[in-house]
């Protein structure tokens, strides 16, 4: 059966100001889509609306799930989210940050996975920490442990190699590859080796 995201006449306005209009196009399984753009151009906005954070003035993305639309609390739980909106919790620590959005989201917590999760984004050995205390960089990894903790089968990157050093960067390619094997990735940037990931593009302006 079919997965796939599909974008049908999207429009989005902020009272006199257009950001795209008439969008429409298909995101098939196991590809990477990315969304092109200048500063303005509303490639978070696309995204957020992907996620079901804000509405479309018109049109809808709908996501494919087995051949049937997924509802809207469905639909969170097949995707992962990395931007750089997404507020962690500072005053406590990675594993006390993974066991608390494991509760929000209905998660069972176990303690080992979240272990395993941050040694995979890169994070082995800074369990312990207050996140309060962590780099940049550190942070967007951690990020992406947030993203993953559900195994989504949506995955939506907005920006995702900011503030990351190399390591960091060759972690992305791994999520990304890995997630391709198995689902979605939908992506805004403008950084070339990001554009390069894509099976589909969309350029806003």
């Amino acid at each position: 059966m079919d997965n796939l995201v599909e974008i049908k006449k999207l429009s989005k306005a902020y009272r006199y100001r257009k950001l795209f209009t008439d969008i429409s196009t298909v995101i098939s399984d196991r590809s990477v889509f990315v969304v092109l753009g200048h500063n303005g151009s509303g490639k978070t906005t696309l995204l957020r609306i992907a996620c079901g954070l804000i509405s479309a003035t018109s049109g809808r993305i709908d996501i494919i799930m087995g051949g049937k639309p997924l509802s809207p609390g469905e639909r969170r739980a097949q995707i992962g989210l990395v931007s750089p909106d997404l507020e962690l919790y500072g005053e406590l620590t990675a594993l006390e940050n993974l066991e608390f959005f494991s509760g929000v989201r209905g998660l069972p917590y176990s303690r080992e996975k979240a272990r395993e999760l941050l040694e995979y984004v890169g994070l082995k050995g800074r369990g312990i920490d207050y996140v309060g205390t962590y780099s940049s960089g550190m942070k967007q990894r951690m990020k992406f442990a947030y993203a993953l903790l559900h195994d989504p089968h949506i995955l939506v990157l907005d920006e995702p190699t900011s503030n990351l050093d190399e390591e960091g960067i060759a972690m992305v390619d791994n999520v990304i590859r890995r997630q391709r094997e198995r689902g979605i990735v939908i992506m805004a940037t403008n950084e070339p080796r990001e554009v390069s990931y894509a099976d589909q593009t969309l350029n806003l302006g």
